[in-house]
């Protein structure tokens, strides 16, 4: 059982996620509508995972985000699952970007949709996992300018490297794509590789992904 704080402005989603926490075996400690009330229940609670909508109150665009930053800079050990009405790559540039992404999510608001998926994210990121939105990974892995390296990728490549940034593991992975861990070990250092990833980072799984979120975020109003 997992102890959660839930911030959703609306007030049905609210209710619904709430139903849908407590029937996974979790218990909701706060249930709030704005990131003011956020921050103070966190305080006040403690809780094992932060679920937060992004666009809150009190004015309505960011502020659950911010709210969440704010958080993770306090104690970035905590782990915070994000949801978004849809893919805005600025917004996961900012979650991703500012330090460890470890206990880090972002998804969208209709993969609460999907109960054990919802379930399995909130979980991943708990356990200190990274979970981005396959949908986020599409549009990320999506084809770019000549330049840009994710053209240096072959096909299969691409798709390890949208597995990676699901949060997988090597394991997970292997059996995901029928083949075995040093397959996919050698797929990733490939990709390390292609992307220019200095091998003396620990965390270039992560970095990975952050690097097409960040190449993405000037494209965010279009999002």
């Amino acid at each position: 059982m997992l102890r959660v704080i839930l911030a959703e402005d609306s007030v049905l989603l609210r209710a619904g996620l709430t139903e849908l926490l407590a029937l996974g075996g979790h218990r909701v400690l706060a249930a709030v509508g704005d990131a003011p009330a956020l921050l103070r229940a966190v305080e006040a609670e403690r809780p094992d995972v932060v679920v937060t909508d992004v666009r809150m109150p009190p004015g309505l665009r960011d502020e659950g985000l911010r709210a969440a930053l704010a958080l993770r800079c306090a104690d970035p050990a905590l782990p915070v699952l994000v949801l978004s009405q849809y893919v805005a790559t600025a917004y996961a540039t900012q979650l991703f970007g500012g330090g460890s992404a470890a206990g880090l999510g972002y998804l969208l608001k209709d993969r609460v949709g999907e109960v054990e998926e919802f379930l399995d994210a909130l979980r991943r990121v708990h356990e200190g996992q990274t979970v981005i939105d396959p949908e986020v990974v599409r549009v990320l892995l999506a084809p770019r300018p000549a330049d840009d390296p994710l053209d240096r990728l072959t096909p299969r490549e691409r798709e390890v490297l949208a597995l990676m940034a699901e949060g997988l593991n090597n394991q997970a992975l292997a059996a995901r794509l029928f083949v075995t861990e040093a397959s996919v070990v050698k797929h990733a250092g490939s990709i390390f590789t292609k992307l220019d990833l200095d091998p003396t980072e620990g965390n270039r799984r992560v970095l990975a992904v952050l690097a097409h979120l960040r190449r993405a975020g000037a494209r965010a109003a279009a999002d």
